[in-house]
């Protein structure tokens, strides 16, 4: 008997930019300016389109490393993972970020690099050669962080967060600004002694300090007799807002700033089963605006966060990195203005 061997299917290869350029009828070059979407080179839309269809047909996708090794740089932005929970605002707009950043020709990639900080953390961004970092907090990344990133050729470093970081370019939001909406609005509504929620989950108090020394700075600046402010720790949990709303009557408060929406439902639905009316015994007050907040009875009253557009920072970025050389900017991102709804 003969044994014929076992066929193995033959390997396909890996189609390359002059396959493209041979099935278009235009040169590598060609293919080169119109895949790469460089706007020096006039091509017609007509052999735009073959390029695009011959890259379609054959599978071909352009090889980033090689074109990073050819530009000096490469397109990628990175964005390494923050270990402070993202509610739904931030998300929208960190997704809206990554969108206008892909329609500009950047690669966006997300980087989990939980329990690093410092030049720790810095270090292992820059080994995937950046062209753009967005820290998304200051409390990740130092001044010798950024030394090592642009050192690593990143072309420009951002972070978004309440402080400044010397090198970097910040986005600042400042959270202070929530909680002085918060405060006007309470003490507008005739209540003097305000509670604030300060969460007690871990890395929220990041975002929470800020807000607490907004809202006492504000009832200090208005000079109110009697106006005091309480802290008052919470975990986002129905037993921990359980406990807070049996010792209310005995704190003797008239409103609450709760730090958020999500907290803010939580702590209003555990006041109302202990008996205690919302807002006739305890005005409250969140931030965020989220959806759920109008469906409650009482609807919710919020402080807006308003937040610039994904697409304008984008254009920031974009002009950064063609103009690494210029001094840092400092851009206030975060405003706030308080929604007045029937918990209030």
């Amino acid at each position: 008997m003969v044994q014929i061997p076992n066929q193995q299917p033959a390997k396909r290869s890996v189609p390359t930019s002059a396959d493209v350029a041979r099935l278009a009828g235009v040169s590598r070059a060609t293919v080169s300016y119109v895949l790469n979407n460089a706007g020096t080179v006039r091509i017609s839309e007509p052999t735009r389109r073959r390029v695009h269809e011959a890259a379609r047909e054959l599978g071909y996708v352009p090889h980033a490393a090689a074109r990073s090794l050819r530009a000096g740089h490469s397109r990628m932005v990175l964005m390494p993972t923050s270990e402070i929970p993202m509610g739904p605002l931030f998300s929208r707009f960190f997704n809206e970020l990554q969108w206008a950043l892909s329609r500009l020709d950047y690669t966006v990639v997300q980087y989990a690099s939980l329990g690093m900080t410092g030049e720790d953390a810095a270090r292992a961004w820059a080994e995937l050669r950046p062209v753009a970092v967005l820290a998304p907090d200051t409390s990740a990344l130092g001044p010798h962080g950024v030394t090592v990133l642009k050192r690593s050729g990143a072309k420009a470093v951002f972070t978004l967060g309440p402080q400044r970081v010397k090198g970097a370019h910040a986005l600042l939001m400042d959270g202070r600004r929530v909680g002085e909406a918060a405060a006007r609005h309470l003490l507008a509504r005739g209540r003097r002694r305000i509670g604030a929620v300060v969460p007690e989950e871990p890395g929220l108090d990041l975002f929470s300090r800020p807000r607490v020394e907004g809202l006492r700075a504000a009832v200090a600046d208005a000079h109110i007799a009697g106006a005091s402010v309480t802290e008052l720790p919470l975990a986002y949990e129905e037993g921990s807002a359980a406990g807070l709303a049996a010792r209310w009557r005995s704190l003797g408060l008239e409103g609450v700033f709760a730090y958020n929406d999500e907290y803010a439902m939580l702590l209003m639905r555990a006041l109302q089963d202990e008996g205690i009316a919302v807002p006739e015994e305890a005005a409250v007050i969140g931030s965020d605006d989220l959806m759920l907040g109008r469906l409650l009875r009482p609807r919710l009253s919020t402080v807006r966060i308003e937040l610039p557009s994904g697409r304008g920072l984008a254009e920031l970025v974009d002009r950064v990195v063609r103009d690494p050389g210029a001094e840092p900017e400092v851009h206030d991102m975060l405003g706030a203005a308080v929604v007045h709804r029937e918990s209030s």
